[in-house]
């Protein structure tokens, strides 16, 4: 009797401890984009958004117990997970990959015209994978002045896309508007180690005259942000090189998000897809790459 009842008081005090245990675990919902992503050490690097009542957006490590769910992960991929915290330790778990929905108009009404366009030219862009070199291009920038890739080799160049008729705040106009804030952060090494080309994907009405008067409201510095158009035949490969779909549909464009950031050495580093993140995580991002 006595034997038993020592077990069962023994079991009792094993679920308390474990219930309090339990109960000291905090967990927190995460959203973030990957800056770097270790496997060997079972750590990845985010920039992470504000977890509410508990941390501010800032950049940090995350420990993972787990290390196989690092091995798909790649620099810019916008993610979620959940932060768990004990008194002794934390983890993440529960990674997914954030699938984005991100063309102005109706979400799947570029990607149906691409397969479209596919189907009827027997043509099937290949799109530059990260650590592939980067096509080079030529293309004429908002002062008439001829810009090509190439001709910043050595530096870190920033690539986003737009066209100046764009109806919605939180598409073209957010992805640009992220380059008129870093223009501040990276004040000291813009020129020197790093360029923003912003792109248009309607050539046909943004010519430089346009593109000079949609640049003004940035007061950008015109030596180290181009704002690059072209004919349609030299911009659709760009776009192609990038994964950016765009087509005309009823006087506004169908098209994808991309921000594109190329190193020193003319290899894609990152292709950030839509318009989830903020200035500062594309700033994180990008200083990632100049450290490299």
């Amino acid at each position: 009797m006595r034997r038993r009842t020592a077990v069962i008081v023994a079991v009792t005090l094993m679920l308390a401890w474990s219930a309090a245990t339990a109960a000291a675990d905090e967990r927190y919902p995460v959203t973030g984009i990957v800056l770097d992503a270790r496997p060997d050490s079972g750590v990845f690097v985010a920039s992470i958004d504000a977890i509410p009542g508990y941390m501010a957006a800032m950049t940090m490590p995350f420990r993972v117990r787990e290390r196989a769910l690092l091995e798909r992960l790649e620099r810019g991929a916008a993610v979620e997970f959940t932060l768990v915290v004990t008194p002794g330790e934390s983890w993440a778990e529960g990674i997914r990959v954030r699938r984005v929905q991100n063309l102005e108009q109706d979400p799947l009404a570029a990607r149906r015209l691409a397969l479209i366009d596919e189907l009827t030219t027997g043509r099937r862009a290949p799109v530059v994978a990260p650590g592939g070199r980067v096509p080079d291009f030529q293309l004429v920038d908002h002062k008439f002045r001829p810009v090509s890739l190439s001709q910043f080799a050595g530096r870190v160049v920033a690539i986003n896309f737009t066209y100046t008729t764009c109806q919605l705040p939180d598409f073209c106009l957010r992805l640009v508007n992220h380059f008129g804030a870093l223009q501040r952060r990276f004040a000291e090494v813009l020129g020197r180690d790093l360029v923003f080309l912003t792109i248009t994907f309607d050539p046909q009405r943004d010519t430089p005259d346009v593109l000079d008067r949609y640049a003004e409201q940035w007061k950008p510095d015109h030596e180290v942000w181009r704002f690059l158009t072209g004919t349609p035949a030299a911009i659709r490969p760009v776009l192609d090189a990038f994964g950016v779909s765009a087509f005309v549909n009823d006087g506004l464009i169908d098209h994808g998000l991309r921000t594109a950031i190329v190193g020193r050495d003319g290899r894609l580093a990152v292709l950030l897809e839509g318009n989830h993140f903020s200035t500062a995580q594309l700033g994180d991002v990008i200083d990632a790459v100049l450290g490299e």
